[in-house]
């Protein structure tokens, strides 16, 4: 049986031309790969070699080998590839999510309940969301919006209000709510990450600029210095930790921005089973 390993080195010859420089690569002696290409020739059992006094290169049929031994090579490296990806996609359970407090949520009860699991998580939009679902590329997905397709099962998840965020002093801090229309032109600092808040800010802000932050520790520092507003939510303001002292909360009223997040899986998967486990 051919051996991969002095295919290696048959693939090694041809690229180096020496026996002398195959042995320096692999850490072994010249007599050694000597051997490794008899064996080869042994194997395909045919000669692969013009054999000189002082010199040893390929033949025609060799040079077939050659060809041959890069093609197992790519296929067996392949194998081992798909091999370690099927048994990882075993171990893990993916998550797509268009917005970042409902996959917080998600991430801590899966973490909780499948300790034993990988869990892959990413933020995107929902357009993305959906593809992942559709091509199988995760096993949950969260959304805006409640989906009517036979092919997938969803669950009310959670729900989200938005709220703007700015300085005591600021003139919008005297309103008591707001709406896009009246916040429209006003600079705003904003995470990155956000899935679809990003977008819906964007579109129904065309007039204003975004200075979007990567860190939350500098996001968290320009929120206490500056006085550009920011956007918050309700879930962040009651369950994660965010510096606003010395700031006020005003609801947005846009219907856009009052969200019920549903969790949504296909039909067909193994993981419809973890819905019921999953809380509200």
């Amino acid at each position: 049986m051919l051996d991969l390993n002095e295919l290696e080195q048959l693939i090694a010859f041809a690229d180096t031309g020496t026996l002398s420089k195959v042995a320096e690569a692999f850490h072994i002696s010249t007599p050694s790969v000597t051997r490794s290409m008899k064996n080869i020739e042994e194997e395909f059992g045919v000669f692969l070699f013009h054999r000189t006094k002082n010199r040893i290169e390929l033949n025609e049929t060799g040079k077939v080998a050659v060809e041959c031994a890069r093609k197992l090579l790519e296929e067996a490296d392949h194998a081992v590839q798909r091999v370690r990806t099927y048994d990882a996609e075993l171990k893990t359970i993916t998550v797509k999510s268009c917005a970042p407090a409902p996959l917080w949520k998600l991430l801590m009860q899966l973490n909780s309940q499948y300790p034993e699991m990988t869990i892959s998580s990413g933020i995107c939009q929902n357009a993305e969301v959906l593809e992942a679902l559709h091509h199988h590329k995760c096993e949950l997905a969260i959304l805006p919006f409640l989906i009517h397709d036979k092919h997938f099962v969803s669950k009310e998840y959670m729900k989200e209000k938005l709220f703007v965020c700015v300085p005591k002093n600021h003139e919008l801090a005297g309103y008591k709510k707001l709406s896009f229309k009246d916040i429209n032109d006003f600079n705003f600092l904003l995470r990155s990450e956000l899935g679809f808040w990003d977008a819906i800010c964007r579109k129904k802000m065309p007039a204003s600029k975004f200075l979007v932050q990567t860190d939350e520790f500098t996001m968290n520092e320009l929120v206490r210095s500056s006085s550009l507003p920011c956007f918050i939510t309700d879930v962040v303001m009651s369950d994660r930790f965010t510096d606003t002292a010395g700031r006020v909360a005003i609801p947005v009223t846009d219907p856009e921005v009052n969200v019920t997040f549903y969790l949504v899986v296909r039909k067909d998967s193994k993981y419809q089973a973890l819905l019921p486990k999953i809380r509200r």
